[in-house]
């Protein structure tokens, strides 16, 4: 009977991962919040009346579990939600804990089988929407992902937030209004066809493995930023990536790169020179964010121990 029951909840997993996600920032507390929740379905399983569906009702447990989780102050964010960018050259300051960080995930734990679902919810998981939903409260977050991203009824969302519609349609314009000062609206220009998008993966790719900073910046918007958490520094446009490159990122020439994809965006397994010959180290995972064609951001996730077994890559790269 315990099989059959976990084995219900099992198709739900990944939706349930993404939403989570959104909820917390954190691909590690989305995978923690969705095995309690599920636990917490089990446990109470007997007591599911099926007066709503069986998603519905897992949904509703995985809210509460993720509205526990958020109980804390702190909020994650990005290094260009904390400070204006830095001049290229400062010295790089001290990392800060991971907790404070937006971390990516990956498209496995994401998206399901189900390509026309997966396309409509690529948007929503993007690095930047989802650093916009931590500026909102925790029930606004709720409501706000609830009706805009998961489409439930406003009858449907205030049963699971134990709340009026009246409530949920007061959070929700309220949760919008954040979200437009933040401007954390799906970018139509992050369209790009399949071809379009390899030719630009492939240029990356060789622009930095032969670390030629006239071919990588030709591929990216004039504004592009540049971020490395846990280092809260970040850069931006053309002429401060390629001083930073040349400077504090030097260690990086000679560079391999494996591809990955996260947040529903081309990423990279990056591993840099170790200083014996025939072997690389890991370096980050590397999200790239595309913008009309170009890529706008250039994030690089220097969390190695964490991220890369997440992404089930080697811990190290030999040829």
């Amino acid at each position: 009977m315990k099989d059959d029951v976990l084995a219900e909840f099992e198709p739900h997993r990944r939706e349930l991962c993404a939403y989570a996600y959104r909820m917390l920032g954190s691909s590690f507390e989305a995978e923690d919040a969705v095995q309690e929740a599920f636990t917490r379905a089990w446990k109470s399983h007997d007591s599911f009346e099926g007066r709503s569906s069986l998603r519905s009702w897992l949904y509703k447990i995985t809210t509460n579990v993720c509205l526990d989780m958020l109980k804390g102050p702190q909020r994650r964010a990005r290094p260009m939600d904390l400070a204006p960018a830095s001049d290229a050259g400062s010295p790089l300051p001290a990392p800060e804990p991971d907790y404070m960080w937006v971390e990516p995930i990956p498209d496995s734990m994401a998206f399901g089988a189900d390509p026309a679902a997966a396309a409509e919810a690529k948007d929503t998981l993007r690095l930047a929407f989802v650093a916009a939903v931590q500026h909102l409260p925790a029930k606004q977050r709720a409501v706000m992902l609830m009706r805009e991203v998961l489409r439930f009824s406003a009858a449907e969302t205030a049963e699971a937030l134990q709340l009026s519609p009246a409530s949920v349609n007061s959070a929700l314009q309220r949760a919008k209004a954040t979200m437009e000062q933040v401007h954390a609206k799906p970018d139509e220009s992050y369209e790009i066809d399949d071809a379009e998008l390899r030719k630009l993966v492939d240029g990356y790719v060789s622009a930095f493995e032969a670390y030629d900073m006239n071919a990588l910046t030709a591929l990216c918007t004039q504004d592009v930023a540049l971020s490395m958490p846990p280092i809260p520094l970040w850069v931006q446009g053309h002429a401060s990536v390629v001083e930073f490159m040349l400077t504090a990122g030097k260690g990086c020439e000679g560079s391999k790169l494996v591809p990955v994809s996260a947040n529903g965006l081309p990423a990279f397994g990056h591993y840099k020179p170790s200083g014996t010959p025939g072997l690389w180290e890991p370096w980050s995972i590397t999200v790239l964010e595309l913008e009309g064609g170009k890529i706008s951001g250039l994030n690089y996730f220097l969390d190695t121990p964490k991220l890369f077994p997440l992404f089930g890559l080697p811990p190290e790269y030999r040829e």
